[in-house]
């Protein structure tokens, strides 16, 4: 493969139409060769922006060529004139690239509210498709940006027989308004594999449910979160379906996934720390992610994160807060190698110490054992300090 060329079977582009108020790039594509195998997972949020629905209906035919996606205005919340824009946008991209409307997906990501200004867009989108190149990702991953600090990428390689490797490639945007249920995020993951549409799409919801499903900035799941995966099938290998291929398909997904979540978290609008939690001995699995993400979610917890202070009462009382039957007397709790409370009482002002130099890396674990159970779960979170209600407070001015 050429150097620079992100996954064959792609071309991506991204540039300035005008959206935002400065000359950042703000309007990206992703466009592939011919029709091929595609999936997505979009929003729980039962208010949800006019492009997750116009992809949502595109999608179940399980094949697409291309992605458009502006950044600077979420065309949410916008009645009737969402709508028609989000198909506006999909209509012009499909007569500049000579397919089908509806194998244009369509995604936006900023202000909630606000009309799209969707003339500029469909004046720049003939621009955008000739600009799309095999090596344009980075001005596609600069396109979708909005308070992200920092690009966030990722490559994993897949093993499809003795010397044959693929690609899967993955982009994202997300810094705020992050929760389980879809992180606020818009994730575009594209691979050179032949897939079935089938088999994509099951391994998508696994792969999501694991990683983006697990994590949390500041509770809120938004109206736009989606994530996209297409697969060119370039590498022409014999379209994979499951068995130990596509075990190994599954795995290089997750870890791409894992990836990106990872980098959306460190990038929490102004987050300084990233905390795995972990809840064991749990009364079962659904009753660990609860407590997980009560913890995770926690707003004492979180300035706590912040302020390197391993104040465990606080993680004790989200625990209680959970709604999950527990034995308070049988709670564990470790900072990453040092254990903070015994059955249910603190260790000691020299555990604490030793837990404040742990936290004080930036990437830590947090481990809580229920001894009720045999259920587990993980979730990721950041902190939340003063930057995050500066740069939250400020957002639309």
């Amino acid at each position: 493969m050429a150097k620079n060329v992100a996954c064959a079977g792609f071309r991506f582009a991204g540039l300035s139409c005008g959206i935002k108020t400065t000359p950042k790039f703000d309007l990206g594509l992703i466009v592939a060769e011919k029709d091929i195998p595609t999936a997505a997972v979009f929003t729980r949020n039962q208010v949800r922006a006019a492009p997750v629905e116009l992809s949502e209906r595109n999608v179940k035919s399980g094949l697409a060529r291309a992605i458009i996606v502006n950044s600077g205005n979420a065309n949410a919340c916008t009645g009737p004139r969402g709508e028609s824009d989000a198909q506006a946008m999909a209509h012009y991209a499909s007569k500049a690239i000579g397919c089908s409307e509806k194998r244009i997906l369509v995604a936006s990501t900023g202000i909630i509210g606000q009309p799209l200004p969707v003339g500029k867009i469909v004046e720049a989108t003939p621009r955008l498709t000739i600009s799309a190149r095999a090596d344009g990702l980075e001005n596609f991953t600069r396109a979708i940006m909005t308070t992200d600090r920092f690009e966030k990428r990722a490559l994993e390689l897949v093993a499809i027989g003795p010397k044959s490797r693929g690609r899967i490639v993955g982009v994202a945007k997300g810094a705020g308004m992050i929760s389980p249920n879809m992180a606020t995020t818009l994730g575009f993951l594209v691979t050179d594999v032949a897939v079935t549409g089938a088999f994509l799409k099951s391994a998508l919801r696994d792969a999501v449910d694991d990683t983006f499903n697990c994590a949390s900035v500041d509770g809120d799941t938004s109206t736009n979160d989606s994530v996209f995966v297409m697969a060119s099938g370039a590498l022409k290998n014999r379209p994979i379906d499951g068995g130990k291929a596509g075990e190994e398909f599954k795995r290089a997904l997750h870890t791409v996934l894992d990836n990106l979540i990872h980098q959306i978290v460190r990038d929490g609008e102004g987050a300084n720390h990233v905390v795995t939690i972990e809840v064991m001995g749990a009364p079962g699995a659904g009753p660990a992610e609860t407590i997980a993400r009560a913890i995770g979610r926690s707003p004492l917890v979180k300035t706590a994160f912040f302020g390197t202070d391993p104040n465990w009462g606080r993680i004790v009382c989200a625990i209680g807060n959970a709604g999950v039957k527990i034995d308070p007397s049988k709670i564990d709790v470790a900072v990453g190698e040092v254990e903070l409370v015994r059955a249910g009482v603190g260790v000691g002002p020299a555990a604490e110490s030793a837990a404040h130099e742990v936290m004080r890396r930036g990437e830590y674990s947090l481990r809580v054992h229920l001894h009720g159970g045999s259920g587990k779960a993980k979730h990721i979170t950041c902190d939340m300090g003063t930057e995050y209600v500066k740069l939250n407070a400020d957002y639309r001015s």
